[in-house]
């Protein structure tokens, strides 16, 4: 690799000691693995994921997912605000500077289908310094957020506003890796933006079921205050990729993988079953979503001659990573 190139690409992906190393070395690369006697492979369905045509099932009909019938209101308001933009970085500043939480997961939705139906360029931008955000939920400790005991809204609609409160920032946290790190597409490679666009696209709809199903039970997002978690762990890996790649899709989407199934009893037990289905389905998307961090973590690692496993402990261990559970 041509010695200028290797250092761009070290002072990006492994920025100066303050943000993730010691002045200490890593430890000699070893091969890729969870374990010492495991390898890493990809996830099965990752390619069929990328390769799956634009996904409009947005409204959660009587069966499940199906297309939703948008107002021309809405819809032309919307096209309207990224109608100028030519990049996909551009399309996603557009999107995390959106402050009204319906309005963000449409566009979100838009702006990737804009960018892959017109094959537009990724580009560069940059991102506001944190996602608009509208006056509610007011956003608090984790500490102060209510029990459910103590909540105003009854447990399904509880649970479900928490995960709706996750899937809104993570339409953000993706698209603000794409904004973010536009500037090293040369060195990342287009997949990498068009993984990370189509993760938003995914979290935007998984926002507007939980959104729709809020309203069927009486309630809206905003109704009760919520944490600033996951956009703290976002802010800590803002100037480095692996760190950002290690903090959401390995340790916070991961992490929600094993929350999915115990919410589903949970709301099983309430005897709610549509509300069920609706979070057993985004779970199962969410797969996808892991196996883009995991594929895009041995990149990186790949790209640096660093071993997956410690270069992960290094991170976890210096970042402190907090974990989110729905």
């Amino acid at each position: 690799m041509h010695l200028k190139f290797r250092l761009r690409l070290t002072a990006m992906l492994f920025p100066t000691p303050k943000h993730v190393w010691s002045s200490s070395p890593l430890p000699k690369p070893k091969p890729f693995c969870l374990s010492s006697s495991s390898q890493f492979s990809v996830w099965s369905g990752l390619q069929h994921w990328r390769d799956n045509p634009l996904n409009e099932n947005r409204f959660w009909g009587p069966n499940g997912p199906e297309p939703l019938q948008y107002s021309s209101t809405c819809d032309i308001d919307t096209h309207a605000s990224i109608g100028y933009a030519s990049s996909l970085a551009e399309l996603g500043a557009i999107v995390l500077n959106t402050p009204d939480p319906l309005s963000k997961s449409l566009l979100s939705h838009l702006a990737f289908s804009k960018w892959r139906n017109l094959n537009l360029p990724i580009g560069v931008c940059s991102p506001p310094s944190r996602p608009a955000r509208p006056p509610k939920p007011q956003l608090v400790s984790p500490k102060e957020i209510p029990s459910p005991k103590n909540s105003p809204l009854p447990l399904n609609a509880y649970m479900l506003h928490n995960l709706a409160h996750v899937e809104l920032n993570a339409i953000d946290l993706a698209w603000d890796t794409v904004v973010r790190f536009s500037p090293y597409c040369d060195i990342l490679g287009e997949e990498f933006f068009a993984d990370f666009a189509h993760v938003a696209d995914d979290e935007s709809r998984h926002f507007a079921w939980c959104s729709q199903r809020l309203a069927e039970l009486g309630f809206k997002y905003g109704d009760v205050p919520a944490h600033n978690v996951l956009w703290n762990q976002c802010e800590k890996s803002s100037d480095n990729v692996a760190a950002r790649l290690a903090v959401i899709p390995l340790v916070q989407e991961a992490r929600g993988l094993d929350a999915g199934p115990r919410l589903v009893q949970k709301l099983i037990g309430f005897g709610d079953h549509r509300t069920s289905n609706i979070v057993a389905r985004i779970a199962d998307e969410e797969v996808a979503h892991v196996a883009v961090g995991v594929y895009w973590f041995l990149s990186v690692c790949q790209k640096m001659d660093r071993a997956p496993c410690s270069t992960f402990k290094g991170l976890a261990s210096l970042l402190n990573f907090s974990v989110v559970v729905t």
